[in-house]
């Protein structure tokens, strides 16, 4: 049934002319409405115009600031070699752990570096494209530990005592390693000098390691270096001046400086502590600490007590240096460190250590030898 309504493509044209339409009022303001109850799906768009903070697109991969050389080393071994065994033998490393640094490395930088078939390594254009700048790199990385092994800082060595063992280690040590500088400072006691190299102020000191406190022994690395024989510096008019060696038993009675109160040594004086226990010696009391030889001769002619030395120990003025004997003491001496301290010329003072220990006989014990019971430090301890 048509419909009784015309379509507007159905309806017939006008035959009169359009009246002229009456001036358009001005259209109404829209009504006011409160934000708070304006809904969010019609609120306006801003205009393309407007200033707008543009969403930066996502990155396709973000490289990290920093690479291990050790990965980028593995990389360049399997990038010349072009095969994992011979890459990883180069490296002295497993191939299993030669593979797990390549794939570290493509996992940090996003991207394949190798094919690897069963019968042939070959380089992606990814890898192609990183060789030459971790060749750079490694070169830089090379030419920068070149430059401190050249020049390295001067070795700070504590000797305790002009004419000790120590100096002839130093002195062999410096033909080993004539390129580094080696300084030598004289200060007496380990005790004191392990808070110099705890402090960064001393390298290196010879001394009794196993006479440090244990907290002290945990932060500190140490070598062997000898026995010395334990002495007795006598007032030249001493009684027991005359012999050419002292037992022990003769000083029952004496008072023996063994730097009682000096807190620089109390690893030596615990030395005689041990030493003298049972034997009817006694430890003289704090006295000044006399530093030079006028110094010494001075203090031994106002107190005229003998002072525990080893044998070694510089002549001093107005003073006769004797052996002990029955039996004879020793006093372990190491050469101590602090912990984590590379240095070439560490590595030349341990070698001058052992090299002359072995030529000298200074590992071997005397018979009839004395030494403190459960001493840390000594070989085979």
């Amino acid at each position: 049934m048509p419909s009784p309504v015309p379509s507007p493509a159905t309806a017939p044209a006008a035959t009169a002319p359009p009246a002229t339409p009456p001036a358009a009022a001005p259209p109404a303001a829209p009504p006011v409405v409160p934000a708070s109850v304006v809904p969010a799906s019609v609120v306006p768009t801003p205009p393309a115009s407007a200033s707008v903070v543009p969403t930066p697109p996502a990155a396709a991969s973000v490289v990290p600031r920093d690479i291990d050389p050790r990965l980028l080393r593995a990389f360049a071994a399997v990038a010349e070699e072009l095969h994992f065994t011979r890459a990883a033998a180069r490296r002295y490393v497993a191939q299993q752990a030669l593979s797990r640094d390549i794939r570290r490395l493509e996992r940090e930088l996003g991207a394949e570096l190798f094919v690897r078939t069963t019968r042939q390594v070959s380089l992606t254009p990814d890898g192609e494209r990183l060789l030459p700048y971790a060749l750079r790199v490694l070169a830089a990385h090379d030419e920068l530990a070149e430059a401190f092994r050249a020049a390295p800082r001067p070795l700070l060595v504590d000797l305790n005592s002009p004419g000790l063992a120590p100096e002839n280690v130093l002195r062999r040590a410096r033909e080993l390693a004539p390129e580094h500088e080696l300084m030598a400072r004289y200060e007496s006691g380990l005790t004191g000098a392990v808070r110099e190299m705890l402090a960064g102020r001393l390298d290196t000191s010879f001394g009794r390691y196993g006479g440090l406190d244990a907290g002290l022994r945990a932060r500190l690395d140490s070598q062997f270096v000898r026995y010395e024989r334990m002495a007795v510096i006598l007032p030249d008019d001493h009684p027991l001046a005359e012999l050419p060696e002292v037992p022990l038993a003769a000083l029952a009675g004496e008072r023996i400086y063994a730097g009682a109160g000096n807190d620089r040594t109390p690893e030596w004086t615990d030395l005689a502590a041990r030493l003298f226990a049972g034997r009817g010696i006694e430890i003289a009391p704090p006295a000044p600490l006399a530093v030079g030889k006028e110094e010494f001769r001075r203090i031994m002619a106002k107190h005229r007590n003998p002072v525990l030395a080893v044998v070694d120990f510089p002549p001093m003025p107005g003073c006769v240096l004797r052996p002990l004997v029955d039996p004879v003491p020793l006093s372990p001496v190491s050469l101590v460190w602090r912990k984590g301290l590379r240095h070439s010329g560490l590595d030349a003072l341990r070698t001058a250590a052992a090299e002359i220990g072995t030529r000298e006989g200074w590992h071997a014990r005397p018979a009839g030898s004395w030494l403190p019971e459960g001493e840390p430090g000594l070989p085979g301890a």
